[in-house]
């Protein structure tokens, strides 16, 4: 008999559950939605009992729909959703709805971090305090949610209480942790002078552990409930970025992963935590014990393409669509667009500027429109390997995935603009096979997760630079980077226009 592992996804809008097998083949997948709760402008909340429900409904499909036999379910790790905030009581019971990733509710504490422990915090946390990170909700919980606060005695992030749940065992992982941005990178350990300094308890931080260790076994009544059997282990698993690295192959240095999607995200493997952008880009805890990622985000990457077709060619095909960028040259005859459509993270921490078209002439026609969307989303890309580049980094190989390693036209333009070969995955899981490969390697099927790489992990086409594009592409490049401070008070002067016309 066959025995598997089950990698399970905790999404911010749905939960995937993989089984896989010592081959790193997908015998079966399930997956279940939950829904989004917004109480207010800016608000985003889960109730974590659904990432419960979710997940053990998505298990109990495995088991009953896709045959898995109960005593072959060996192994089971997470991804999860990064940030989120559940708080629990002195029972253990979810005292408010989660705070998610995407909440934004939480500026003043943001500036109340940076008041009080000024660069002392990037120091400590290699990050910069932003919206989306877990500190800010604690400290707006603390300021607005009093009786709440006064309850709460432990902090877990999503895939963390779903684990709990299952085992009956309180920790997070490292990688999860230094999203918080209340850990002490460099010591591996929470930080005692942020919690002091923000009157956090210290206790309210859970037990860490490594990715690749056992949080538990299924308690009997998680067994009930789920159909699964008390012998399966549970790993902790990794925040989502930690897992999607790992699932794409992210392991060594000379790998930088190219992600687009709704946002886009570059993510590169860091082995020293001494390594220090000054919070320009995110510094996290990879799931690889002792190593790092960094990673810079696009916010509107996918998003500025998906609006584009939606608004202009909202009847064509993804393939059709993006074919017409073929009908256009290196440079789209001298358009230039920044994909800045709903502001920008990396490297320019600016909510308020916009995107533009630059250089448009009677001569363009839509196809020109196109190509200069997929080239500009590639040029914000380029903008964090500047800042790779400025730290000495080196590699050679841009492993391609979302919507960018979908065409060949696409892939290709990454390889000019980026000047390095790239690689799109033929077995594209992200994640979730991250999530499946932390237990395989839990599991003792291989040595290390690089070791799981070579088995679970499978690339397809290489794309190689072409030279004359890379030359073309290098000047206009030079001339995309003067956009952004062209343009920035012009987009800062039109956004309150708009806000106070309305």
């Amino acid at each position: 008999m066959s025995d598997y592992v089950l990698g399970i996804d905790l999404g911010t809008s749905a939960v995937k559950v993989s089984a896989l097998n010592r081959n790193g083949q997908i015998i079966a997948q399930e997956s279940a939605d939950y829904d989004l709760i917004q109480p207010g402008p800016g608000y985003s909340e889960q109730n974590p009992e659904d990432w419960v429900s979710g997940t053990t409904a998505a298990i109990v499909r495995l088991i009953q729909h896709d045959h898995l036999t109960l005593k072959a379910i060996t192994g089971i790790s997470f991804s999860g959703q990064m940030h989120g905030l559940v708080l629990l009581d002195e029972n253990n019971r979810v005292l408010r709805p989660a705070i998610l990733w995407n909440d934004t509710r939480t500026t003043a504490q943001c500036k109340e971090i940076e008041t009080l422990l000024g660069d002392s915090f990037i120091a400590i946390t290699k990050n910069r305090p932003l919206e989306g990170f877990t500190l800010p909700k604690l400290l707006w919980v603390k300021e607005n949610e009093p009786d709440i606060w006064a309850k709460a005695k432990t902090f877990l992030l999503p895939k963390d209480y779903v684990r709990f749940r299952m085992t009956g065992r309180l920790a997070t992982d490292y990688s999860d942790a230094t999203g918080t941005v209340l850990l002490d990178v460099a010591a591996g350990t929470w930080s005692k002078t942020i919690c002091e300094k923000l009157h956090i308890p210290l206790s309210l931080c859970p037990p860490l552990i490594r990715s690749i260790d056992l949080a538990g076994n299924v308690t009997p009544s998680y067994a009930a409930f789920s159909g699964l059997t008390i012998g399966t282990k549970v790993f902790c698993g990794a925040a989502d970025n930690a897992a999607g690295a790992i699932g794409t192959g992210i392991l060594n240095s000379n790998r930088v992963l190219s992600s687009i999607g709704t946002s886009g995200v570059v993510l590169k493997y860091e082995t020293n935590a001494e390594t220090d952008y000054h919070g320009v880009l995110q510094f996290e805890d990879h799931a690889i014990p002792n190593k790092f990622y960094s990673m810079g985000v696009t916010l509107a990457a996918g998003y500025s393409l998906s609006w584009f077709q939606k608004t202009f060619a909202a009847s064509e095909s993804f393939a059709d669509f993006i074919t017409n960028a073929e009908r256009s040259t290196v440079g789209a005859n001298g358009l230039l667009f920044t994909p800045y459509i709903v502001g920008e993270r990396a490297p320019y921490a600016d909510a308020s500027v916009r995107g533009s078209f630059i250089g448009i002439d009677g001569t363009h026609q839509r196809h020109d429109f196109v190509r200069a969307v997929l080239e500009g989303i590639i040029f914000s890309f380029r903008d964090i390997f500047a800042i790779y580049e400025e730290n000495g980094s080196n590699f050679d190989t841009v492993v391609s995935t979302g919507g960018g390693s979908k065409s060949p036209l696409w892939l290709q333009i990454q390889a000019d603009i980026f000047n390095r070969k790239v690689v799109s995955l033929k077995n594209e899981q992200g994640p979730g096979m991250g999530a499946a490969m932390i237990a395989a390697v839990g599991m003792g099927w291989f040595d290390s997760l690089q070791e799981c790489t070579e088995q679970f992990i499978h690339f397809g086409k290489v794309y190689v630079p072409d030279s004359d594009h890379v030359k073309k592409y290098q000047q206009i490049y030079e001339i995309y980077r003067k956009v952004y401070a062209r343009t920035k008070d012009i987009s800062a002067e039109l956004l309150n226009y708009r806000q106070h016309s309305l």
